[in-house]
């Protein structure tokens, strides 16, 4: 009986075809029903049979007409991907002939790391990066050769130090590291990360001063190209000699052992993944699992996801701000008495009206964040280094995670800002004693219950976030028998970090859902051009809350939004024609807070129209 893999959504699934004269439509409903039935929410899918989508093929990307059999156009085993019938037609435009990114070790950024992640681009490396690779392993092989003494190349490791290997057992030696290394425990990275983990570690390779062969380094290049990834445990790193264990389960199945992923093959022997794919296991050299392994790309790749989808989520946190202010009916003029002449309230509520005080300061965290990232990104963080231009090794400690480490616990307690004020405009949406709104947003309450225990759900996230907050990087453990005395826990401080995002994103879903909610109840008032696009955008999602229904589909919609920056991309450009007629001098991706009425300062303000 055949059986086919499907990619839906964030998930593979092998769906058995007891009759191959089936079409590829009912292959993708199987593909839908197995992955509604896992979801507690049915992954936000409430009628399978209104889905329209698109099958391709993984492999050679072939956009497959759903009235097709299955057996004319697939074989046992194949790898298809489903999804929505418009990204497969782009996706199949645009991956037909995918672009390369030229990696040199310096000029890499995490945006263009998160699309590498995503299986956007292709590597290969700049001449300029390959004569620096050859030179350091010319001096590599001078060392070996004249029996020196370095340690990592001749001797063992940590607390090994001063062992000295002899030169026909050094391929043992870097074969062992990796074995005895590859010892993560915890569910694997998924695909998309562990692209950018390998991606990560071929830049870091490309500046030269890891020794590694130009052989083995372009077996890597392939082996991303193919999408051949490695099994990698998400725990066991704590970020002190790099990421040594993750980075080994990385570096293993390049070398043929362990498990392996690709969309051809699916988890498989690494040896059987790559042959697949006509791909020969690297074989190491002197030093070259030493160079595979050391440097912090596990803690700055997630880090890299993490401060992208901190950014992406801090502009759209604006636009929802604004939608609630006007929902609230809240003023752009905070200090003037006279703005409020109709009503008791002389000032809004804080977290309507310190909205860029408390934004403000996450925009400039991230900000800080993604330089730090940016420059770990690009930075030599082996050891030891070869410089050949000098002849030189150097032992230093460019591995330890120090920095990304503690940059990523300051984005996870500067981004959870955003969660905390916007669970508490939840609450004042829902609150009719505050909103002027239906307790709950919804008509005959107590029959129905309306946002009640969404408002708990987000509060619920954000007390989670108050703990995920406590920094990681604080925490010191010696390791390796007091060799390696003080390490960063960087690992953990990533990890944590993405969970804390996540949940600002879910939040920040909420609150998205109950404005728009709260302007059913406003209608038929209007409220700006681009706030009524993301009403329209919302609601072309979920329609309105008329009774009680089952609500976390509705919230993981809108989560998915968010996560694809469809509100950003609908919002963004009047913000930015905006800043351009009204503060040419602002950023206009990074404004500060959205009003409604021409702002008081400009300083202060930024509003949508």
């Amino acid at each position: 009986m055949p059986r086919f893999t499907v990619h839906v959504r964030d998930e593979w699934l092998t769906v058995p075809c007891k009759d191959a004269t089936c079409s590829i439509k009912w292959l993708g409903f199987e593909a839908l029903k197995r992955y509604i039935k896992n979801k507690p929410d049915n992954g936000g899918i409430q009628h399978i049979k209104d889905v329209h989508f698109g099958v391709k093929r993984c492999q050679g990307l072939g956009l497959l007409d759903n009235d097709d059999t299955i057996v004319d156009v697939l074989e046992d085993n194949d790898f298809v991907e489903l999804g929505n019938i418009t990204n497969m037609v782009y996706m199949f435009s645009v991956c037909r002939e995918i672009d390369y990114i030229s990696l040199d070790g310096n000029s890499l950024t995490s945006t263009d790391l998160v699309n590498l992640g995503k299986g956007l681009y292709k590597i290969k490396l700049t001449p300029e990066a390959e004569q620096k690779v050859v030179q350091s392993r010319e001096l590599l092989d001078t060392i070996v050769k004249e029996n020196k003494v370095v340690y990592g190349i001749t001797t063992g490791f940590g607390k090994f130090a001063r062992t000295v290997i002899p030169v026909s057992k050094l391929k043992e030696l870097q074969e062992n590291l990796l074995r005895s290394h590859s010892s993560g425990l915890g569910s694997p990275l998924s695909p998309e990360r562990t692209r950018m983990l390998l991606a990560l570690r071929i830049n870091v390779l490309a500046k030269g001063h890891s020794g590694i062969s130009l052989e083995t380094l372009h077996s890597m290049i392939e082996a991303f190209n193919a999408s051949c990834l490695s099994y990698v445990p998400e725990k066991g790193t704590v970020g002190a000699s790099g990421d040594l264990a993750p980075l080994s389960h990385l570096a293993l199945g390049l070398m043929g052992e362990g498990k392996m992923w690709s969309p051809k093959s699916g988890w498989a022997d690494a040896k059987y993944v790559l042959e697949a794919h006509g791909l020969k296991p690297i074989s190491l050299k002197p030093k070259e699992g030493l160079a595979l392994i050391n440097g912090t790309q596990m803690i700055t790749s997630l880090g890299a996801e993490a401060v992208e989808r901190a950014e992406a989520i801090a502009q759209q946190a604006d636009i929802i701000a604004a939608l609630t202010l006007e929902v609230l009916k809240g003023t752009t003029k905070a200090f003037d008495s006279e703005s409020h002449r109709f009503c008791d309230r002389v000032q809004d509520a804080y977290t309507m009206r310190c909205c860029p005080q408390v934004h403000g300061i996450v925009n400039d965290t991230i900000e800080f964040v993604k330089k730090i990232i940016n420059t770990e990104i690009n930075s030599a963080t082996d050891n030891p280094m070869m410089f050949a231009e000098r002849g030189e090794t150097i032992s230093g400690g460019n591995f330890h995670g120090e920095y990304p480490a503690k940059a990523l616990d300051y984005l996870a307690i500067g981004v959870h800002e955003l969660a905390s004020i916007s669970e508490r405009r939840i609450e004042r949406l829902c609150n009719p004693s505050l909103s002027e709104l239906p307790a709950f947003l919804v008509n005959e309450g107590g029959l129905n219950s309306g946002f009640m225990i969404a408002h708990c759900t987000a509060a619920a996230l954000v007390s989670e976030n108050k703990v995920l907050c406590h920094p990681s990087s604080i925490d010191s453990l010696s390791t390796s028998a007091a060799t390696e005395d003080h390490v960063s826990m960087g690992g953990w401080a990533a990890r944590k970090a993405l969970r804390v995002v996540e949940h600002v994103e879910q939040v920040l879903a909420i609150e998205l859902l109950a404005a728009c909610q709260g302007i059913e109840f406003l209608r038929p008032l209007r409220t700006t051009t681009p706030l009524e696009k993301v009403y329209d955008l919302v609601r072309a999602t979920v329609k309105p809350w008329i009774k009680d229904r089952f609500m976390a589909p509705d919230i993981e919609a809108v989560h998915r939004l968010l996560v694809d920056q469809k509100v950003w991309n609908i919002a963004g450009p009047y913000i930015e024609k905006y800043c351009m007629e009204y503060i040419p001098e602002s950023r206009p991706s990074s404004p500060t807070a959205f009003a409604l009425d021409p702002p008081p300062s400009p300083r202060k303000r930024v509003r949508l129209e």
